[in-house]
């Protein structure tokens, strides 16, 4: 018998190699950065598109919060836990190919912590009294004293290592050492990362990533919807996650953040700095009311600055229950009345959507509110770096940041030596029990004294199309980590 001729569309279908996976994404953003480099400015967004992507540091933040081996591949603890010897990557070298050594990562630290440096979080790098490059691949860090948290600290954005040549540049054209590098950035419309090629570790299975900018919800779910963005990791429109989840197309990824959302208070100013006002504010407030309307019901109502998943987490929302006329009664004892004042909102939906709601349970206990909605950049200028404010509502996304009530010059204002005390003393400790105690008797301490109203715990609510993987579900650090996502086979 003959054998039959095959069809044409045969011959196609055995001509034709397997479709081979998608190598780029397009990530909506709700913020655009007002830089890129991440040592410099105190903006979560320049972390969301650089962190682990662009730059990197010594040690790195784990997609479960654990801290492991980035630039530096170990590190040993000596005196105690006053210095440290970090042996650096071999064969490292940054974007524009200049090679990578110790000497590297003495200018970043010493510029990290140099007297006019612009860093948003010089608490890290406090502790620093030297930084020697024994040899090209060793680094010893010598401190005032004993730091337990060090390899951590090394881990933020904050600390990421950059090239003497092309760090005064690194905020609009950053040369990191990272597996992607700047490909373009639109402002105001998006930034593109190229892979590397260069790199010195395992390469992504991407090829490019863009991040689009999307700040309007109604904005972000027809974006998704229409296919004009692959997955929104910190997605800005809650009330549409059924429509989200009765679709095929997409998956919805829950998680947790380290976003302590609070309401702050500026104790610097009068009546403010009169802790019977501040309990007075904390007793308004309605934590699940705010998280069912600006949040639709995600997020973990928090009373002290902690992050619930954490093991050391203190339970303290019965310290200020919602309890208006415990309110009332506070501020009249206090001798206050006829008080108005400004409420600051930045961009993010659970700023803008919860300062509404905070306005209205605030005017229950006698309180009016002049909200302003502020552009990022404003915020950022006026409220965190000029104190210029009364009240403001904000997620403080970085990891394991209660020490921050305890930082001077901080927009906050809150100066209290007995935090400050404990701060040091956790800092210093390098035994787990005694530093775990410091850190419930910290939460004890803001909980009674309310330097700020703790709201809630941001959840992180992604969305993506259903055939992403390795897209971080929690955010240990503000990171739209890229390195092990990819697009199912």
């Amino acid at each position: 018998m003959p054998h039959r001729l095959p069809t044409a569309a045969a011959l196609a279908l055995i001509a034709a190699p397997a479709l081979a996976a998608p190598d780029t994404i397009r990530l909506g953003m709700v913020l655009e950065p007002p830089g890129l480099d991440p040592t410099a400015n105190a903006a979560a967004a320049i972390d969301e598109v650089v962190y682990a992507n662009l730059f990197e540091g010594l040690t790195r933040f784990a997609p479960d919060g654990t801290i492991v081996p980035g630039l530096a591949q170990s590190w040993e603890a000596k005196e105690n836990g006053a210095v440290y010897e970090f042996k650096l990557r071999p064969g490292v070298s940054f974007h524009d190919g200049a090679g990578f050594d110790a000497s590297d990562v003495v200018f970043s630290l010493d510029r990290a912590r140099a007297p006019d440096s612009t860093n948003a979080q010089k608490q890290l790098f406090a502790g620093i009294t030297g930084v020697e490059a024994v040899t090209p691949e060793l680094v010893r860090v010598t401190l005032d004293s004993p730091d337990g948290s060090f390899p951590w600290k090394m881990a933020w954005g904050d600390a990421v290592i950059l090239d003497p040549a092309s760090a005064a540049q690194a905020a609009t054209a950053p040369v990191g050492t990272g597996p992607f590098r700047l490909g373009q950035w639109t402002q105001g419309d998006h930034i593109t990362l190229e892979a590397f090629d260069g790199y010195w570790g395992e390469k992504p299975a991407l090829r490019s990533a863009t991040f689009r900018f999307i700040s309007d919800p109604t904005a972000a779910f027809a974006a998704m919807m229409a296919g004009d963005v692959d997955a929104f990791p910190i997605y800005p429109a809650p009330e549409t996650l059924p429509q989200i989840e009765a679709d095929p197309r997409f998956k919805v990824i829950l998680g947790t953040t380290e976003g302590e959302t609070i309401l702050s208070m500026n104790n610097r100013h009068a009546p403010l700095n009169d802790p019977r006002v501040r309990k007075a504010i904390a007793l308004a407030v309605d934590r699940q009311a705010i998280i069912d309307g600006a949040m639709f019901g995600h997020g973990t109502p928090i009373g002290s600055h902690f992050a619930p998943h954490h093991p050391d987490y203190t339970d303290l929302l019965d310290r200020s229950p919602h309890d208006p006329e415990k309110a009332k009664a506070l501020l009249a004892e206090a001798g206050v009345s006829n008080l108005s004042l400004r409420l600051a909102l930045p961009p993010p939906p659970y700023a803008r959507r919860g300062g509404e709601i905070v306005a209205a349970q605030l005017r229950a206990v006698g309180i009016e509110t002049q909200i302003t909605n502020m552009e990022w950049a404003q915020w950022l200028e006026t409220v965190f770096r000029g104190a210029d404010f009364d009240l403001t509502i904000i997620s403080h996304v970085e990891p394991l940041d209660i020490d921050i009530y305890a930082r001077d010059g901080y927009y906050i204002g809150y100066d209290n030596p007995a935090f400050r005390d404990l701060i040091t003393r956790f800092t210093a400790s390098t035994d787990a029990g005694e530093r775990s105690a410091l850190l419930k008797q910290a939460q004890e301490m803001l909980a009674d004294d309310n330097p700020a109203a703790f709201l809630f715990q941001l959840a992180k609510i992604g969305v993506a199309d259903a055939r992403i993987e390795g897209l971080w579900e929690n955010a240990p650090t503000p990171a739209n980590d890229l390195t092990k996502v990819r697009w199912a086979e």
